[in-house]
């Protein structure tokens, strides 16, 4: 399973970047060919599950997700702790998890840590740096996108 490693800096604070990295359908947005579909009621909690539906026609495949860990950051007390989404996929094509972590900078800002390893099916491991260079890259716009001030 190829791992993606993602870490960018914004100067959003950490309750602004977490609304809008978890703005599920906005994701769908930033990925070409894809739409979001949200099939359970917001607000976003564990157990709300998502489908993002790439393709174009009748040539689609869906990845299906679910969020098992949600624990959006806390500004209580001036402590500024990280928020952290996990998704499990749990799809035919597509395999495996994502985290979206969101941290609190000391010089102002957020510091955003998304890791995420995945199955493509019908790839083997031959294709694994593939698949991460080609994910790294797409998530890797998205979430730029995701965080324009």
């Amino acid at each position: 399973m190829p791992a993606i490693r993602i870490v960018h800096r914004s100067p959003l604070d950490p309750a602004e970047a977490w609304r809008r990295l978890t703005d599920w359908e906005r994701h769908g947005a930033q990925v070409p060919l894809t739409r979001t579909i949200i099939d359970t009621a917001p607000p976003t909690h564990v157990g709300t599950v998502f489908t993002a539906r790439t393709g174009v026609g009748r040539i689609t495949f869906d990845d299906p997700m679910e969020v098992v860990v949600w624990r959006p950051p806390s500004a209580a007390s001036g402590d500024g702790s990280a928020g952290l989404v996990r998704l499990v996929k749990r799809g035919r094509a597509v395999r495996g998890w994502a985290e979206i972590e969101v941290r609190p900078r000391a010089a102002g800002g957020t510091e955003v840590h998304w890791r995420e390893e995945l199955r493509l099916r019908g790839l083997g491991r031959p294709f694994d740096p593939l698949v991460a260079a080609a994910g790294r890259f797409l998530f890797g716009r998205a979430l730029a996108r995701l965080l324009r001030p």
